[in-house]
């Protein structure tokens, strides 16, 4: 008899003791899952993102902030606005592009309402009411590679099809590398490009 009851003591014992075991297992599992549980899958992982290089851009006109920002290469006027700012309720955005994609060391000029000429939107050489070592300002000279189809038709002899091949030659092969290298727009010869080379840059 007592024999009998040792046995079912000892057989108790051993469903406890795999109860515990199994318990255990379990557990441990879980904490494992809840570790990584959440980069089981591709789906779940996620790359890093990129990291970009900056640029430095001077931005003028109608923005809150106007002066030098820097934002990430390969950014937007739109970003570049927004770094600065936002806009002010003058700005005009009817006359600017907000997804042309800026250039380390561009300047930036966002238009009013209230201008009454067309200024020049982007330029990449020396700025307004900054002069070179010869004191001659170069605000006045039309950059060939962003320059709008109306101030390009504002260059001697440049009309609305001629302007238009230049945007259309751009468009194709790049910007250009130098102010000679219009000469390779279809109706642009040397004769023309001699009436407008002090009056254009890049």
């Amino acid at each position: 008899m007592n024999y009998f009851k040792k046995s079912i003591m000892l057989g108790g014992i051993s469903v406890i003791m795999v109860i515990i075991i199994l318990f255990t297992i379990k557990n441990n599992k879980q904490y494992e899952e809840m570790e990584v549980g959440s980069f089981n899958t591709i789906e779940d992982y996620e790359e890093p993102e990129e990291e970009k290089d900056f640029i430095i851009i001077h931005i003028t006109g109608e923005v809150i902030n106007p002066g030098i920002i820097k934002i990430k290469e390969g950014e937007r006027i739109k970003d570049a606005i927004d770094a600065a700012g936002g806009l002010t309720p003058n700005a005009d955005t009817n006359k600017i592009n907000l997804a042309y994609v800026v250039s380390d060391g561009q300047k930036i000029y966002i238009p009013s309402i209230f201008d009454e000429t067309e200024k020049q939107l982007i330029t990449e050489e020396i700025g307004e009411s900054v002069l070179d070592g010869n004191t001659e300002k170069k605000t006045n000279k039309i950059n060939i590679n962003t320059a709008t189809q109306t101030e390009l038709e504002e260059l001697k002899g440049i009309g609305p099809s001629t302007a238009l091949k230049i945007i259309k030659y751009r468009k194709e092969n790049g910007t250009f590398k130098s102010i000679e290298e219009i000469k390779y727009v279809p109706g642009i010869g040397e004769g023309k490009f001699k009436e407008i080379e002090d009056e254009i840059c890049v």
